[in-house]
This record gives structure tokens, sequence and C-alpha cells, in this order.
């Protein structure tokens, strides 16, 4: 059993300036994901794409992301709070953001890109596609740094006790989905979209990956203290995996069915 250090939220201070563990977390991971798409860009000259473009999806993914990741927080786990002060849900210093949301929001930002790239959006999604566990993954070391979004109570030896929640050991959840969402799901996608694939194929298997992983998740995460459980027992975050796992599925088999179209086309 190990005791969460409680490291202090601010990682860099300089005079008013204060840099939060967490949002140097989202930095590392929107870096990293970029030097990626970056090595891509540079190895896959098959795929048309330019230095420039990545520059541009850098910026269309982080608006997408914050904005989406916010609204989705508001609407999907605390709607009925914030629609009695609705001006709340720009009081991003407060924290809560949704990754479903911010899937929602990134999937809009590239229909946009797409449209005024003139690319095809799913030959858009699937290049994004092996970056964004890089996001993911930098995003849940800063949730264990933060020590919140803790895991359920547990016997296991590698159990941590969160002393600003309880002296109970539970599961470093956060870890799991760094393991998970960043490391295992990057490279499976990686690996997967190292060859040409059919339109839609690689975005398909994101979807599959991380609905999968994360609803496994979900049975290690304390759930929402304001939602609970859910029926069938599922969690909101479970309950939320389940579309995208099925539109994975259903996008996979359209790819294979209408191949040869491959991944890069415009």
């Amino acid at each position: 059993m190990f005791i969460h250090p409680q490291f202090d939220p601010i990682a860099i201070k300089l005079g008013p300036v204060a840099v939060r563990w967490y949002g140097l977390m989202y930095l590392i991971g929107f870096v990293a994901a970029l030097f990626l798409g970056r090595h891509r860009v540079r190895t896959r000259p098959d795929l048309g794409w330019t230095y420039k473009d990545m520059d541009d999806i850098l910026f269309f993914s982080v608006i997408g992301v914050v904005l989406g990741g916010r609204f989705g927080y508001v609407f999907f786990y605390k709607f009925a709070e914030y629609a009695e002060d609705p001006i709340r849900m720009f009081y991003v210093w407060e924290g809560g953001m949704s990754f479903h949301g911010g899937f929602l929001g990134v999937v809009t930002a590239m229909a946009l890109f797409a449209w005024r790239r003139r690319r095809h959006w799913l030959a858009v999604t699937d290049f994004i596609a092996p970056l964004v566990p890089m996001g993911l993954g930098f995003g849940r070391l800063g949730n264990f740094i933060n020590g919140e979004l803790w895991g359920r109570a547990t016997d296991v030896s590698w159990a941590v006790v969160f002393p600003a929640v309880d002296e109970l050991p539970r599961h470093p959840s956060q870890l799991y989905e760094f393991a998970l969402e960043g490391v295992v799901l990057f490279l499976l996608l990686w690996i997967y979209s190292g060859k040409r694939r059919p339109l839609g194929a690689v975005s398909g298997l994101f979807l599959v990956g991380y609905g999968t992983l994360r609803f496994l998740v979900e049975y290690t995460r304390e759930p929402d203290s304001f939602l609970g459980i859910l029926a069938l027992g599922f969690s909101m975050g479970q309950w939320l995996s389940l579309p995208m796992i099925a539109a994975g599925v259903a996008m996979m088999i359209w790819a294979h069915r209408r191949a040869p179209t491959l991944f890069g086309t415009r």
C-alpha cells in the first residue's frame, strides 16, 4: 500500500503567474502529439500531409479539447447544477472536464479543418487518431498528481491511499488509464496505422479501443458521488463509452467493405 504524496497542484510559479500540473501535462501531451505527427509527415510523404497542416491541426485540437471538454462536463455530468447558474460553466478554473465532451469537440474541430482544407473528414481523423493517446496519457498523469478521479477501495498490494479523500486503500485508476488509454492504445493505433488501411478504419479502431479500455477501467474507478452507479450497474463513463464502441465497430465494418479507398486519401 502506498500513500499519495499530495503534490502541490502548482508546478511552477513565476511571480503572479502559476502553472498547474494539470495544465502542464496537457501541454506536454499536445507537444508530444505534434512531434509524432511531424514524424509521420516526414516518414509517410504518401499521405500528403505537411508541417503546416500539423500546426493548424494542433490549433484546432486545442480549441476542440478545451471547449468540448468543458461543455461536455457541464451537460453530461452536472447539467442541473449549471442550469441554475449558467455563467459558472465558463469558470474553467473551478475544474471539470469530460473526455467524451473533449472527443466530440475535437471531432467537430477536425470536421471544420477538413472542410477548410478540402480533405475527406475521415482522412483527417485517421491521421490524428494515433496521436490522441499521448494527450490522454499525460492528462491521466495530471489526474494522479492532483489526487483526483481516484479509484474504488481495494485490498490489492499496489493500492494507494489518497489522504485528501479518506484513509482507504484505493485503486490508482488514473495510472491504469495512463497505461491503457495512453500507452497501450497508442501502440495499438501507431502500429496499425503504420500501413495503409481502408479510409475510416484507423478512426474506427480508436473508437473501439478507447471505448473498451475506458469501459473496463471504470470498474476500478470511483463513480462520481453526485451520479453514483446508473442503470445496469454501469457508471456514466461506461454508458458514454458504449456508443463509441458500437460506432467504432460499425465504422470498421463499413471501412473494410468499401476498400480499396485508403487511409490518407484526400
